[in-house]
């Protein structure tokens, strides 16, 4: 099995980009959502690397159903790094929106709810500091579309979205983040029990794999080969690929203009 690779330099390339953006953005700093997993532990380390510890804003949200461990985890990542920091219990909020809502809010909904909730605090702060939003999605995620519209993909960067989850663990070991954060079966804390590799129906490992097929252009019966996954999960994966794509892109606009925003439009990114 041939799983994706740390590319040389990787760390330096994400701290040049993140430092150069906060530059040419004139903004006042970073903020993002701190979880105590490796994602967000890898993208706190970097950007405190890149920027300065006074630079950086974490803020933690946890809710009912959040393992108690993970907001330990976070809080004694927030001291390694020496970052300011805040914890703002999202409880209330979801069981507002679940209490609207009604009876006919499933688990699923209401994870989605949870997400945006804490993409709402993630900008209230962000406006007050004059800050960007650090994204904490990894490769493995924006590609199957498993991140919530609006919510946790609710981001000014994404410092490791061109990196598989098997890569982040690598940068991860790279960085030296706490083992324990790195050995940590990789969940959102949605719910009871829940886990990422759960919810995608196989492990990372085998997810990079197909993934890293589908960035290549094999084809599925080679993938499904070099994967170990079967041809039917193949065809699953790809399929997720297609199918959130809307979840990666700007919204579609109808072409009326001349020059159209999403489409052809230069909005001048090139040069922040």
């Amino acid at each position: 099995m041939n799983r994706p690779a740390l590319k040389p330099g990787t760390e330096e390339i994400i701290e040049h980009f993140l430092a150069e953006k906060l530059r040419k953005a004139g903004a006042g700093g970073y903020v993002l959502g701190l979880s105590g997993g490796i994602d967000s532990a890898v993208v706190l380390r970097l950007a405190t690397k890149a920027v300065g510890k006074d630079k950086v804003f974490a803020l933690m949200m946890p809710e009912s159903d959040s393992p108690k461990d993970d907001l330990g985890d976070a809080a004694m990542l927030c001291k390694a790094e020496e970052v300011p920091n805040e914890t703002i219990d999202i409880t209330d909020m979801v069981a507002a929106f679940s209490k609207a809502l009604g009876k006919g809010v499933q688990k699923e909904g209401l994870a989605n709810i949870k997400a945006r909730c804490r993409m709402i605090l993630l900008y209230h702060y962000a406006s007050r500091d004059k800050s960007l939003v650090l994204g904490t999605s990894n490769k493995s995620e924006l590609l199957i579309g498993y991140f919530t519209k609006y919510g946790d993909g609710g981001a000014d960067l994404e410092p490791i979205g061109d990196l598989y989850k098997t890569e982040v663990r690598q940068l991860a070991e790279r960085l030296d983040i706490p083992q324990k954060i790195i050995d940590r079966p990789p969940s959102a804390g949605l719910w009871k029990g829940q886990t990422d590799e759960k919810d995608i129906g196989m492990p990372y490992d085998t997810l990079d794999v197909v993934l890293m097929g589908i960035e290549l252009a094999q084809d599925e019966r080679t993938i499904a080969r070099n994967s170990g996954a079967t041809l039917d999960e193949v065809k699953r994966i790809s399929r997720a690929v297609r199918l959130s794509s809307h979840k990666r892109k700007f919204p579609t606009v109808v072409k009326i203009g001349l020059r159209t925003p999403g489409l052809d439009w230069r909005d001048g990114d090139e040069e922040i």
